[in-house]
């Protein structure tokens, strides 16, 4: 092939990156496109900290091809339409891409085949975005896992790729043809979603920086650590996988190097966990998700399973807009969520505290919450966000569903013992002592002078209603 269109989506780096590497390889001319698609304005889940973070992962994305000498030609539309008049212009005979998994955007992929190939060129399409596809790890039966501790076991197994290289910079031998590029808007405003939030910088460098720096010593006691917001023990690279400003080969190769670093160190405790283990299985959860939406894409329309979608759930949108700004008078609850609201991101456990309390204290659909953490969150991905809200719902695949019911009070003692997270978000708390953080109602005084709310529900009396709401359709 003489000349290839890389077309970038989720793949927004020059590092390890498949669908490039190939495109550089087998062609003389690789002309690097994005296409800010309509979608991006006018889908349901569009939020602004995302389009951001996008945006900013773009623009980066446009310098480091530029100190390799490639412009990125950016066109704005739809890619059905975009695609086949850019080949026509570039004079390419194919598009290359990296694959997508979520339904739509492989409904799209299919209708683009036939487009392209009608039109006389070609579009090949690469893994890139996860280790093992949904078809690739099966049970003995041939049938695709449901559980994941031993889907995970059958994903060890297997040997691991390697990152692929940097892309090089352009030949003086094979000139790129100029082609006019559109401009992307400046800022999520311009698109009518003012950005309210402070969200984290995009782009493959500061995606590289974040992998350095929890490698060189925070993944050692990420076992430990994860489980509190109050401290900085995780990697924070979920919106950069979800982008695609790294690619999870590099990251696996760098937790490889840090597991062999460990080694050599004096040996764990009796009992300890090793944290690159565990960072490997939320990697591993990442493609576990993807295969069941893959294999099952009912879930997208409701539960995993189906008995589920019967529940009775409570429709009080007063109860939803207090979860939504932080005034359940829970106050991990309310500290989370207002985390959220301000920078776009969450922390794993506190996302499993709200989503519990969303359904089994509030009693509200598990629906309700996944939509409204899609509009929020720099990392929002269906697959995980769909598999996360149903694994805390109990309505998805884990062999302890329903009856498995987070005390949010509980949980603020035991994650966040001294309340440094909670005063962090809710300054009204601040004058409370650690053993009252969780549970301000106990001191009625205190609590009326602070102006934080009561609590909207009875945790106590909640519970056994859940349970008779799921047992009425068991």
């Amino acid at each position: 092939m003489k000349t290839v269109i890389h077309w970038f989506r989720r793949d927004l780096r020059v590092s390890d990156n498949v669908a490039l590497s190939e495109a550089s390889r087998r062609a003389e001319r690789v002309i690097p496109v994005f296409i800010f698609e309509d979608a991006f304005r006018t889908g349901p889940d569009v939020g602004a900290a995302r389009l951001a973070f996008l945006l900013q992962s773009v623009e980066a994305l446009r310098k480091n091809l530029a100190e390799l000498g490639r412009a990125l030609i950016i066109r704005c539309g739809k890619s059905e339409e975009v695609l086949p008049r850019l080949c026509a212009e570039a004079g390419a005979q194919a598009v290359f891409a990296n694959k997508r998994y979520e339904p739509y955007a492989q409904r799209r992929d299919e209708q683009l085949v036939g487009l392209l190939n009608a039109a006389g060129f070609g579009f090949e399409l690469f893994k890139d975005a996860v280790v093992w596809e949904e078809s690739e790890i099966l049970t003995q039966a041939g049938k695709p896992y449901t559980v994941f501790t031993p889907y995970s076991r059958a994903w060890k197994a297997r040997p691991l790729p390697p990152p692929k290289e940097k892309l090089k910079a352009v030949s003086q031998t094979s000139p790129v043809p100029s082609l006019p590029s559109d401009t992307l808007p400046a800022t999520t405003e311009e698109m009518g979603y003012p950005l309210t939030q402070t969200i984290p910088p995009g782009g493959e460098r500061a995606a590289q920086e974040l992998l350095r720096r929890f490698m060189a010593g925070p993944v050692d006691a990420y076992a430990e650590s994860r489980n509190f917001p109050a401290v900085d023990g995780t990697s924070r690279l979920s919106p950069h996988l979800r982008a695609g400003t790294i690619g999870v080969r590099t990251i696996l190769a760098e937790l490889n190097l840090a597991r062999d670093k460990k080694a050599v160190r004096p040996p764990p405790s009796a009992g300890s966990v090793n944290g690159a283990d565990i960072f490997l299985n939320e990697l591993i959860w990442r493609e576990f998700y993807l295969q069941v939406l893959h294999h099952f894409p009912h879930v997208t329309r409701g539960a995993f399973r189906p008995e589920y979608d019967r529940v009775a759930w409570s429709e009080n949108q007063e109860h939803f807009q207090a979860w939504c700004e932080g005034r359940t008078g829970y106050p991990i609850v309310d500290a989370a969520m207002r985390c959220l609201n301000a920078t776009g991101m969450m922390h794993n456990r506190l996302r499993m505290i709200v989503a519990m309390f969303l359904t089994k204290d509030l009693l509200l659909h598990w629906q309700w919450g996944e939509r409204y953490f899609m509009r929020q969150l720099v990392d929002g991905d269906m697959a995980a966000n769909n598999g996360g809200w149903q694994w805390s719902a109990g309505t998805g695949t884990d062999a302890a569903p329903y009856f498995r019911i987070f005390n949010p009070v509980t949980q603020g003692e035991k994650f966040d013992a001294e309340g440094k997270f909670v005063r962090q978000w809710i300054p009204e708390l601040a004058a409370f002592p650690d053993d009252m953080i969780h549970q301000p109602w106990e001191n009625p005084l205190l609590l009326s002078r602070s102006h934080y709310p009561q609590r909207i529900v009875l945790h106590e009396e909640q519970r056994p209603k859940c349970l008779a709401l799921f047992k009425a359709v068991k």
